[in-house]
């Protein structure tokens, strides 16, 4: 018996390995031929906000195709300065290059309005160029081609700029331009003989895979956020390519077309291209179509399990934190063991923004954002030897009476202001939608179903039970996320090869982890030995999130191995989420037509995660998704809570029992998560590049004026209250306009928020006396031994 249970066993497992959850490839071409125009003269092709035009190349008759025929329109305004040589159009913009003898010179932008097509005329190009070709950046024009004297020239319009042709570095070796393209800051240039070149802000140009055959004119176009479409015809037909511009790899699209192109142009999610027929033109629509299927039973039954299993948590820990004191409900009666709060910290540090955005930025990028966790684990040993014991000590609640304490009760409440605004306007929301993201991509699933849904779980265990329900349910969250993040890495190294993996992350530098450039734009080791000195070495203490799972454990020294084991478990984890963006590149480098060019950046891991795995797995890793989400979200609304109920609610309602402030934290934890859910739902109405660099600009805004005032607590014994305010507020000006302007990377807008609010606190502080008030036990100049009871902490531990 037990044999065959062990045959039957491994049978299931060699079927769940071998059979992938989505059969189908993840996006299909669907060809819908159109009306023909009757013309025997050569055409161009362009687009107008989204209307197709067809022009002949005296510019005397043009076409235009309303959904339903083609009908001529009037070009008379046009002011034609030689023949039409080339068409630039993403789709919504037309730019028509004029010239004579076959050299281009003269731009002309398009425009269509109630049946009728005017052009205005932009300023000429620096030199006539042969083969001209073009592309639309978001905020630019690219113009394309050879000079008189045979070397390749490359300009760029700017239209913040429009008067003035910028010339930018042209690409290697020669070769005439058949197409050129930009796509994520990127620019693809194609050579008549295949040949392609690459334009990357921080590698310049270099050889990308050359193209797979003769590139239809005015068809390339940047769909999704990382890729570029184009029409190209081979041995095999022509037919929709989609290219990379993240793994520079090729992959066919669709069926082949019958007939050679003439011209295409872009339209909708796809290409509108002509062909000639007889004594007209053919036109056919070619559009790219998602495809998704309903997440499987035995998927929704892991879900649903483990989205049960953390309700029934909170259940547990409910009758505790109700018939308790406060502290129950905030802190776990003290009494978290060392262990699990370290690891409830990891939890609370790493969320679905770990899971899925650091994942695609390995993918889109290389390592160079791990040394951000390298130097913080350095940070977080000084914090665990000099700043944890002090806090412990204080048997504080909300970390933010310390600066009562040390200040005043106006910057405990501006600080605990703005950490709350932080944490609802720029975590929240995010962490909530990345998972739901991940799930609708996997799946036909509503998104904003699954964020209601994931937020209220997430609601009603948290409101339930309080600190210990956060932090038990974090450590099982732990185990789950972790154990779907190696099976994926062990199925990709499985299904192509450590070798494969190996070669090509070498091949594309995806490893580089060190950059030691002086260019603050970049995310360089400066700019995180800088950012963790302020964010972790000095400021430590802003993050009641964290701060919240140490002041519950039960002694200095658990508080102090907690934070140990936090830095332990850390790095290995920044590791293995970057090696799962590492061997993503590699599998669809190897396997680039199984990755959707429409979705987002951002799904990558998602999107492999559906179409690749087997089922079952794809419902643990989606629950790993959940996990980390939850872990995150559970403790921003715990700490949240609780704030509002230390800081405010009990401060400004005076008089109130601790079960009415218990009660408020309840009702706090559902207005808050309530909250979250709103702006994630108004998250999936955006197309975000990178949420996790969105993540970063949030929190240098909203988090780092406040972060001064404990470097200023802490380190010095000059500061006052009245300093601290005018860093504050100053710091939170200048954070705000070197963010309009964009002055540095967002990485540093933390840093420079936090550095602005000490150096000009302490300035200030030298127009105002010193503190009068003894400072013992409130820096490391003058630390106290042994517990000190605070106004806050007697009130905690007071029974109900």
């Amino acid at each position: 018996m037990r044999g065959l249970l062990k045959t039957l066993l491994a049978a299931f497992l060699l079927a769940w390995i071998a059979a992938p959850a989505f059969a189908e490839p993840p996006v299909s071409t669907v060809t819908t031929p159109l009306p023909p125009l009757a013309t025997g003269e050569p055409i161009l092709l362009g687009a107008v906000d989204g209307h197709s035009i067809a022009i002949d190349q005296n510019g005397k008759h043009a076409f235009a195709f309303d959904g339903r025929n083609w009908s001529a329109i009037d070009a008379g305004r046009i002011a034609i300065a030689g023949r039409i040589l080339a068409v630039v159009s993403d789709g919504r913009r037309a730019v028509l290059l004029l010239g004579a003898d076959g050299l281009a010179q003269a731009p002309v932008m398009l425009a269509y309005s109630g049946g009728r097509l005017d052009g205005r005329a932009l300023p000429p190009l620096p030199l006539p160029l042969r083969t001209a070709t073009g592309a639309f950046e978001p905020d630019a024009l690219l113009v394309a081609g050879i000079a008189r004297d045979g070397t390749p020239r490359l300009f760029r319009l700017s239209w913040s700029k429009p008067d003035n042709w910028q010339a930018l570095p042209a690409w290697p070796g020669g070769g005439a331009p058949a197409a050129l393209a930009a796509q994520n800051g990127g620019i693809f240039v194609t050579l008549a003989s295949g040949q392609q070149w690459r334009w990357l802000s921080t590698h310049g140009w270099h050889a990308g895979a050359p193209s797979p055959g003769t590139i239809v004119p005015g068809s390339p176009r940047a769909i999704g956020q990382a890729y570029l479409l184009y029409l190209i015809g081979n041995s095999g037909g022509t037919r929709l390519y989609s290219y990379s511009a993240i793994t520079d790899a090729w992959a066919p699209l669709g069926p082949a077309l019958t007939k050679p192109q003439m011209a295409a142009v872009s339209q909708g999610d796809g290409i509108l291209s002509a062909a000639r027929d007889g004594r007209g033109l053919a036109f056919s629509a070619l559009t790219l179509k998602s495809a998704r299927q309903s997440i499987s039973p035995i998927d929704m039954a892991i879900i649903a399990v483990y989205m049960f299993a953390m309700l029934g948590i909170g259940l547990t820990f409910y009758r505790r934190a109700k018939q308790g004191p406060s502290s129950e409900f905030f802190l776990g009666s003290r009494a978290i063991p060392f262990w699990a709060a370290g690891i409830s910290m990891f939890a609370g540090s790493i969320s679905s923004i770990s899971y899925l955005a650091v994942p695609a930025k390995a993918f889109e990028t290389n390592w160079e954002y791990i040394m951000s966790k390298m130097t913080t684990v350095c940070g977080l040993m000084f914090v665990a030897i000099f700043v944890v014991p002090i806090f412990r000590r204080l048997n504080l609640v909300s970390v933010f009476n310390y600066l009562e304490q040390r200040f005043h009760p106006a910057i405990r409440l501006l600080s605990s202001a703005l950490w709350i605004m932080m944490q609802i306007a720029g975590r929240m929301g995010i962490v909530l939608y990345l998972p739901a993201m991940a799930i609708g991509t996997i799946t036909d699933t509503n998104v904003v179903a699954c964020i209601v849904v994931v937020g209220l779980f997430t609601i009603v265990y948290t409101a339930l039970g309080g600190m210990r329900a956060v932090v038990w349910t974090d450590v099982f969250q732990v185990l789950v996320l972790t154990c779907g993040a190696l099976f994926a890495i062990g199925f990709i190294v499985w299904q192509i090869g450590f070798g494969t993996v190996v070669d090509t992350a070498a091949a594309f530098d995806k490893t580089k982890m060190l950059n030691f450039s002086f260019d603050i734009t970049q995310p360089t080791v400066w700019g995180f030995l800088v950012l963790v000195l302020f964010d972790v070495v000095l400021t430590f203490p802003k993050d009641q999130v964290l701060m919240q799972r140490v002041l519950a454990t039960p002694s200095e020294k658990a508080a102090s191995r907690s934070v140990w084991l936090f830095a332990a478990v850390l790095l290995p984890s920044a590791f293995m989420f970057y090696m799962i963006g590492t061997v993503l590149f590699a599998y669809y480098r190897v396997h680039p037509a199984q990755l959707n060019p429409m979705l987002p950046i951002d799904t990558v891991f998602p999107s492999f995660i559906g179409t690749e795995l087997p089922h079952g797995v794809v419902g643990v890793i989606i629950a790993g998704l959940i996990a980390a989400a939850m872990g995150t979200l559970s403790g921003i609304i715990n700490s949240v809570a609780t704030l509002l109920s230390v800081d405010f609610y009990d401060r400004l309602v005076p008089g109130r029992s601790q079960r009415q402030i218990v009660r408020f934290a309840e009702i706090s934890s559902v207005g808050v998560g309530l909250i979250g859910i709103g702006i994630a739902i108004i998250l999936s109405r955006l197309d975000i590049h990178s949420l996790l660099d969105l993540t970063i600009e949030l929190f240098g805004l909203f988090g780092g004026s406040c972060a001064g005032a404990y470097t200023l607590g802490l380190f010095t014994r000059r500061a006052n209250w009245q300093g601290v305010a005018i860093g504050i507020v100053l710091a939170s000006i200048i954070t705000l306009v070197v963010w309009i302007f964009s002055l540095v990377h967002p990485y540093l807008y933390l840093a420079l928020a936090i550095a602005s609010s000490i150096v000009i606190g302490y300035v200030a502080s030298f127009l105002f006396p010193p503190p009068s008030h003894s400072l013992e036990g409130l820096t490391i100049f003058s630390p106290r031994t042994g517990g000190i009871e605070t106004e806050e902490s007697a009130l905690s531990i007071q029974a109900s």
